[in-house]
């Protein structure tokens, strides 16, 4: 039996009539041949039954629908590798190559994470699972056998930005285990690295793992080691990061005056101006207008009736591409106009999330809207 498969179906909330119009769609678009609706009907309900293998070419296909990787969607662990009896020349010749892994090498890696962040911003992570898959397994290969500490460092922070997306990502497609395997990569390669503040970033992110896992307190820690573990080393838009992602888990955890406090702090370390990106840590956007739809959502969590102001200012000036983050700032307006039993205004935020959820294929934020639904 395939469970891999009907709980990737089941976490975007598709039947197994809409996983088959899916299939279909896809192979329109990319002008491939799948079987005839009927047999595809069979095919689904014998894949998840265990009567029927995946096949490779069908394989995929659905990774690219759900948003999972070939273990996930198979129920299968990864087949160690085959060791020959005398693995000397092999191991060499890896060595050899990842030394020759130069500053233009790097330069494509980081290339290659910042193209998958925009297409991820704009579409959503589940039709890229194939690509980040291959790049990750790129970026570790070439650190795993770089010898030399000035060969391995530009490499692990390559590999410390991808794992942290790839790892957000995972959290968006509500593979959980797997997020909290990249977050764990990420902060090996950022130690490698040498580099305190891509190991914060990636201690503070997997905190939402923790969140959503139902252990908030034990994130608020996690989030404050983070802090402690950049200090004053880090750059004021990290510390306004790091600040506002303590403020949402204590919210979470119960704990509005912290909350609170950690809100204001961030609101004093973040830059003037528009520019949300910082040369020393790409993997953060953040400005004013991040923080005051990050500042709503937390609110809203609080119950408190300024997040809807906070929430509309935001939207209004929010850039248009990053569509994953529309659909969360929809969702959060439609808790807080809950909050204040507005239900005509709230129905509307909904099925506007539901929408670009449906959009960008996430599995977060349709959880977050089925739960909100349920209140209406």
């Amino acid at each position: 039996m395939s469970t891999g498969l009907r709980s990737a179906r089941t976490a975007r909330g598709w039947s197994q009539e809409r996983l088959v119009r899916e299939i279909e769609q896809y192979a329109r678009r990319n002008v491939t041949d799948v079987a005839s609706t009927a047999s595809l009907r069979v095919y689904v309900s014998e894949w998840e039954n265990g009567k029927r293998t995946i096949s490779d070419r069908y394989a995929a296909i659905l990774r690219k629908l759900l948003g999972v990787i070939d273990r996930e969607l198979r129920d299968t662990e990864p087949a160690p590798a085959a060791q020959s009896a005398d693995g000397y020349d092999e191991l060499l010749s890896r060595i050899d190559a990842a030394g020759s892994v130069g500053e233009s090498m790097v330069k494509t890696f980081n290339d290659q994470t910042e193209l998958l962040r925009t297409m991820d911003r704009q579409m959503g992570a589940a039709g890229l699972i194939d690509q980040m898959t291959g790049h990750l397994a790129a970026l570790e290969d070439a650190l795993n056998f770089a010898v030399l500490p000035s060969a391995r460092r530009p490499v692990a922070l390559a590999l410390a930005g991808a794992s942290t997306l790839a790892a957000w990502q995972a959290i968006d497609s509500g593979a959980v285990e797997r997020a909290w395997r990249h977050y764990e990569l990420a902060k090996r390669a950022a130690r490698d690295a040498e580099t305190p503040m891509y190991l914060a970033h990636a201690m503070a992110e997997q905190a939402y793992v923790l969140c959503e896992a139902g252990r908030p307190g034990l994130a608020v820690e996690l989030v404050r080691d983070a802090q402690r573990t950049v200090g004053q080393s880090g750059s004021a838009r990290l510390r306004a990061w790091l600040y506002a992602a303590e403020a949402e888990v204590c919210a979470h955890a119960g704990m509005p005056d912290d909350c609170r406090r950690a809100l204001d702090a961030a609101e004093a370390n973040i830059p003037p101006g528009p520019e949300d990106r910082d040369p020393d840590m790409l993997s953060i956007f953040l400005n004013g207008v991040h923080l005051a739809r990050w500042r709503g959502n937390v609110l809203a969590l609080l119950g408190d009736g300024d997040a809807v102001t906070s929430l509309y200012g935001a939207l209004e000036r929010m850039d248009p591409t990053f569509v994953r983050a529309r659909a969360g700032m929809h969702t959060d307006l439609a808790q807080a106009h809950l909050t204040r039993a507005e239900y005509d205004d709230a129905h509307t935020h909904l099925r506007q999330a539901r929408l670009l959820a449906s959009r960008t294929g996430s599995v977060r934020q349709r959880r977050r809207v089925d739960m909100l639904s349920a209140r209406l």
